[in-house]
C-alpha cells in the first residue's frame, strides 16, 4: 500500500481536459499538438541542461588544473632562484679565494655546478607556466560554451512555458512566439555546440 498521495490543481485539471477532450468529448488535436510540441521541447531543454553542465564542470576542472600548475611552477622558479643564490655565492667564494688554491677550484666547480643544475629547473618551470596558459584558456572556452548551453536551456524553458500558456488561452501568435524563441534556443544550442 502506497502511503503517496497526488494533488492535481486547477491548472492540472485544465490541461489533462483540454489534451484528451475537445468541447463534444471527440480529441482535440491543437491539444495533442501542444503536448507532443511540449515534450520535445523538455527533452532538448534536458539535453541543453545537460550539456551546460558537464561544460561547466570541465571548465571548473581545468581552471583547478591550472591553478595547481601555477603553484608548481612558482615551486620551480623558487627552486631555480636558489640554485642561482648558490651559484652567485660560489663565484663570490672563487672571486675572493684568489686564481689558485684548492679553495679557488671548489668554489669555481660549485658555480659551474649550480649553473648547470639551473637550466633543467628553469625549462620546467617554463613547461609549467605553458601549461598552465593551455588549461586556463581550455576553460575559459569551455566557460564560453556553458554560457551559451545556458542560454539555450533558457530559451527552450520559456517556450515551453508560452506552450503551457497557449494550450490554456489558445491564441496562435502566443504558439507562433513560443516557436520562434525554441528555433532561438535551438541556434544558441548549436552555437554551443560548435563552440561559437
Amino acid at each position: 500500500m502506497s502511503d503517496e498521495y497526488e494533488v492535481h490543481g486547477p491548472h492540472d485539471h485544465a490541461v489533462a481536459h483540454a489534451a484528451g477532450h475537445g468541447a463534444h468529448g471527440e480529441a482535440d488535436p491543437f491539444a495533442s499538438r501542444m503536448a507532443v510540441m511540449t515534450a520535445i521541447l523538455a527533452s532538448i531543454g534536458a539535453i541543453f541542461a545537460y550539456q551546460s553542465g558537464t561544460s561547466e564542470n570541465l571548465a571548473l576542472y581545468y581552471k583547478n588544473e591550472a591553478a595547481i600548475l601555477k603553484t608548481e611552477a612558482a615551486n620551480q622558479w623558487a627552486y631555480y632562484q636558489a640554485k642561482g643564490e648558490k651559484q652567485n655565492l660560489a663565484e663570490l667564494g672563487e672571486a675572493l679565494s684568489g686564481n689558485a688554491g684548492e679553495a679557488h677550484n671548489r668554489f669555481a666547480a660549485d658555480a659551474e655546478k649550480y649553473r648547470q643544475q639551473k637550466e633543467p629547473i628553469r625549462a620546467q618551470a617554463e613547461a609549467l607556466e605553458k601549461a598552465v596558459a593551455q588549461n586556463d584558456a581550455r576553460s575559459e572556452g569551455l566557460m564560453h560554451g556553458h554560457h551559451r548551453w545556458a542560454q539555450a536551456t533558457m530559451a527552450i524553458q520559456i517556450s515551453i512555458a508560452l506552450t503551457a500558456i497557449t494550450l490554456l488561452t489558445r491564441r496562435r501568435w502566443l504558439q507562433y512566439t513560443s516557436i520562434g524563441i525554441a528555433v532561438a534556443g535551438a541556434v544558441l544550442g548549436t552555437m554551443a555546440y560548435f563552440g561559437a
